[in-house]
């Protein structure tokens, strides 16, 4: 029997959530969003290829931003909660509809009532021993962040020791044109911030915003030139 060294425990993710990052492993984070504006910067998303989108929880009425996204959006986009600091938020996260909890951190009391309630999470996580304790607790994705202070010679290095089924998503300071040497060393997909969006601005900005971090995914991919 081969066994791999690389897993704390047995790690089967949140099928939604695997499926979405399959077709896009692109993770919108809309901080600052308002529920008036949520639903149709949702649909631009959707609408470029995006299938999976954050509120954080300090925007404004996030749970209301996140039932209103969820409302727009077909079954097979995933539409969840970022900067969830405390476990009962995610009870508040699931009754608008959410399928996913995001953190800054790795608090094992968070990932563990996510998973207890059915939802995929994506801890924070900046050193080798955050990522493994993030997986015993169930951690489906691991949030490197934040990636401008990691690189992608730290991905390069977690690889080598993360079983290569555990999505590696770097977030923070992403572009449309620096995800190369991020995919080269290892990671799987990226959490957008403020590149992607930034309140106040419209659907239309959001929506060509997203197509350009689609492009450039495919580039880093060697999909296109």
């Amino acid at each position: 029997m081969q066994i791999d060294i690389n897993l704390p425990a047995p790690y089967t993710p949140h099928a939604g959530l695997a499926a979405a990052f399959e077709l896009c492993p692109l993770i919108a984070i809309l901080r600052g969003v308002t529920p008036a504006d949520a639903a149709d910067h949702g649909r631009a998303l959707y609408e470029a290829g995006f299938r999976i989108v954050e509120v954080p929880l300090n925007s404004p009425q996030p749970f209301d931003s996140i039932a209103a996204i969820r409302q727009a959006l077909p079954e097979d986009a995933i539409v969840g909660a970022g900067t969830v600091l405390h476990p009962h938020y995610v009870d508040e996260v699931k009754k608008a509809g959410g399928d996913l909890i995001v953190m800054p951190h790795s608090d094992g009391d968070v990932v563990r009532a996510a998973k207890a309630q059915g939802l995929a999470c994506a801890p924070g996580v900046a050193t080798p021993n955050e990522a493994f304790i993030a997986l015993k607790n169930g951690a489906d994705v691991l949030k490197m962040f934040p990636a401008e202070q990691l690189g992608a010679h730290v991905v390069k290095a977690w690889r080598a020791v993360i079983a290569k089924q555990v999505p590696l998503v770097p977030v923070g300071g992403i572009s449309p044109d620096n995800m190369g040497p991020f995919l080269t060393a290892g990671a799987n997909g990226f959490g957008l911030g403020s590149a992607l969006y930034k309140p106040g601005q419209s659907a239309a900005t959001t929506a060509s915003h997203a197509k350009a971090f689609i492009n450039g995914l495919a580039v880093a991919r060697g999909q296109k030139k």
